[in-house]
């Protein structure tokens, strides 16, 4: 029930992008179009969760034995970046169409701060590695739904009439933080779980 906690609590209550504003630039750069939200939803729940646990085992396998926890930041965007385009040679190779597919996103998520935040607070919270890849995941699934709702919402912006002083990213960052608002409502599901569970 632990992982389940974990799992909701990452999607819904501390939510990557609405809850700790991390991965704001694509969350505002790619939400044009349902499409490219998808894309882009996918191509973060991939890299997050494999970037994770590569980050993990370096933090636990390297840095912490040879007390090199100060290289900590530099080593982890070295590992993503290098991860990043490693991924991406390989799809090229074995997966034209999946590489197709993503597109220019693989390369946008090496700049995404969610990967490196989420490698850090994994860290942090002191996970096993089992608890680390279901946190990835679940952040990973809670940043593509964020960018598809936002996305939906601003394909409808596209219908209606706004106010000339509204326009552009003035109604975008409204409609940001009413989104956000909307997940704070969340904020009682973690509670109530853990004490539905017995958790603490």
């Amino acid at each position: 029930m632990e992982y389940l906690l974990i799992f909701i609590s990452a999607i819904f209550v501390n939510n990557i992008v609405l809850s700790q504003f991390l991965g704001i630039c694509p969350f505002l750069g790619v939400s044009q179009k349902i499409d490219t939200a998808l894309g882009m939803g996918a191509a973060v729940t991939f890299v997050l969760t494999l970037a994770t646990i590569v980050t993990w085992a370096v933090q636990r396998f390297v840095l912490d034995p040879f007390g090199l926890q100060y290289l900590q930041t530099l080593s982890f965007i070295l590992v993503i970046a290098a991860l990043v385009q490693m991924v991406e040679i390989i799809l090229k190779k074995v997966s034209p169409a999946l590489y197709q597919a993503l597109g220019i996103f693989l390369p946008l998520i090496t700049t995404n701060c969610a990967v490196l935040g989420v490698a850090i607070l994994v860290i942090q919270k002191d996970y096993s590695l089992l608890e680390s890849v279901v946190y990835a995941f679940s952040t990973a699934l809670g940043f593509a739904l964020a960018l598809i709702i936002f996305a939906g919402l601003r394909e409808q912006q596209a219908l209606v009439r706004i106010p000339k002083g509204m326009q552009g990213m003035s109604i975008v960052l409204v409609t940001a933080g009413l989104l956000s608002l909307a997940f704070m409502g969340f904020s009682g599901l973690q509670g109530g779980l853990s004490t539905l569970f017995g958790l603490k």
